[in-house]
Formats: C-alpha cells, sequence, structure tokens
C-alpha cells in the first residue's frame, strides 16, 4: 500500500508542467519560516544608515572592478 506521500507524488506528475511546478513553488514556499517583522524593521535602518553614509560622502565607496579584481587575487 503507498504512503500518502507516494500517492501525493504520483498524482503530482500526472499534473501539466505548469501546474508542477506551481505546486512545486507552492510546497516550497510553505516551507520557508515566517519573516520575523523586528528583523526587517532592523533590515531597514541599517539600509537607510548606509544610504545616508553614502550620501554624506562618509562611506568609501570601491568600483567593482577593482573588488572583481581584488577578489580573483585572493582566490587563485
Amino acid at each position: 500500500m503507498p504512503t500518502l506521500v507516494e500517492e501525493l507524488s504520483q498524482r503530482a506528475r500526472s499534473l501539466s508542467p505548469k501546474d508542477r511546478a506551481r505546486l512545486a513553488d507552492e510546497l516550497l514556499a510553505s516551507l520557508e519560516e515566517p519573516v520575523d517583522p523586528g528583523a526587517e524593521a532592523a533590515w531597514e535602518k541599517e539600509i537607510a544608515r548606509r544610504v545616508e553614509e553614502i550620501k554624506s560622502g562618509k562611506a568609501k565607496l570601491i568600483p567593482a572592478d577593482e573588488v572583481f579584481a581584488e577578489t580573483a587575487r585572493i582566490y587563485r
């Protein structure tokens, strides 16, 4: 006798590719933990702080090509 998971899996394979993808997305989304509202607020505050540092000139920005070159130098 097949388990519920086996039965559901078999039935899901009979769906169209589009419906299987939708089902897979919904199942994967159900595994995600809820977002901590405190963490979300903290990130918003941190983003605002960093944007202000950039606007005020306090932050030192490094061009992407320099970052990639340095990364390549370190990891090659």
